[in-house]
This record gives structure tokens, C-alpha cells and sequence, in this order.
């Protein structure tokens, strides 16, 4: 269990780092208020989710913990978790270069609103999660109606 919890610690924290240098890279400055706000409203969101699960759902944090494109064993789905994956790394570069060469100006309520729909966002995954705790991060097929554990799914 505590491996489990230091995994998904260590991982949010991996993320964080990593979001954190492609957003500052990109804009090519840490003077960007907008990125610091983003990263602490995407932190601590999940955060809180990470903690729930830790406490309320292991078995649901550890299926969460393993996604994206090699953990795919269909192609199309590899595909579409490769695109994803691409699409939220351009998620993080694009406002950073135009930050970088003001490609735009954004109005301070435009900003507040989008880490108000981040937030959001990460309230609606919360509920998802505490209602169904068969969320994997992957689509398993699973054997039986009702399972009471993931053993039988491949």
C-alpha cells in the first residue's frame, strides 16, 4: 500500500515537474503568473483526487496509475492515446510561446475563468471516480456480470 501511495505521489509530482518545464520553456521566462496559477489549480486538484483515492480506493488508484499509449493493446486505441497524449502537450506549449512572442492578449476574467473550469473539471473526474470505481485508466474486458475484483479482466 504505501509502495502504491509513494508511486502515485511520486508520479503527480513527475507530471507537475514536467508540465511545469514545458510551460516555462516554451514561455522562456518563470515571469508568467498565468502558468504558476494553472500548475497550482492542476496541482492541487490532483492532489485531493490522489489523497481520496489513497484513503477511499487503492484498488482504483492503482488502475489509474497505468495509461496512455503503451498501456494500450489495441492499435487504434494506441493511436488515440498517442494523439491525446500530443494534444495536451501542445495544450502546454502553444499558450507558452504566446506568452513568449504575445501572440494575444487575454482578459484577466478569460484567465480566472479558464482555472475555474480547470477546478471544475477535476470535480466532475472526482465524482466519476467516487461513483464508479471500475474508472481504469485503460477499457478492460472483464468476464461475469458483477466482479468484485479486475482479476479476470484482460
Amino acid at each position: 500500500m504505501q509502495n502504491l501511495n509513494a508511486k502515485a505521489i511520486g508520479g503527480l509530482l513527475g507530471l507537475l515537474f514536467t508540465m511545469a518545464a514545458t510551460l516555462f520553456l516554451s514561455a522562456g521566462t518563470l515571469h508568467y503568473w498565468q502558468a504558476w496559477v494553472f500548475l497550482a489549480v492542476f496541482g492541487a486538484s490532483s492532489l485531493t483526487i490522489t489523497v481520496y483515492l489513497m484513503k477511499k480506493d487503492p484498488g482504483l488508484l492503482e488502475r489509474r496509475m497505468y495509461g496512455g499509449p503503451t498501456a494500450e493493446n489495441i492499435t487504434s486505441q494506441k493511436i488515440i492515446q498517442s494523439l491525446t497524449a500530443v494534444s495536451f502537450i501542445a495544450m502546454l506549449v502553444v499558450p507558452g510561446l504566446g506568452h513568449r512572442f504575445g501572440w494575444s492578449i487575454v482578459s484577466l476574467s478569460a484567465e480566472v475563468a479558464g482555472d475555474v473550469l480547470v477546478a471544475l473539471g477535476f470535480v466532475i473526474i472526482f465524482f466519476v471516480y467516487r461513483e464508479n470505481s471500475f474508472t481504469s485508466a485503460t477499457i478492460d474486458v472483464c468476464a461475469g456480470p458483477v466482479l468484485s475484483k479486475l482479476a479476470d479482466c484482460h
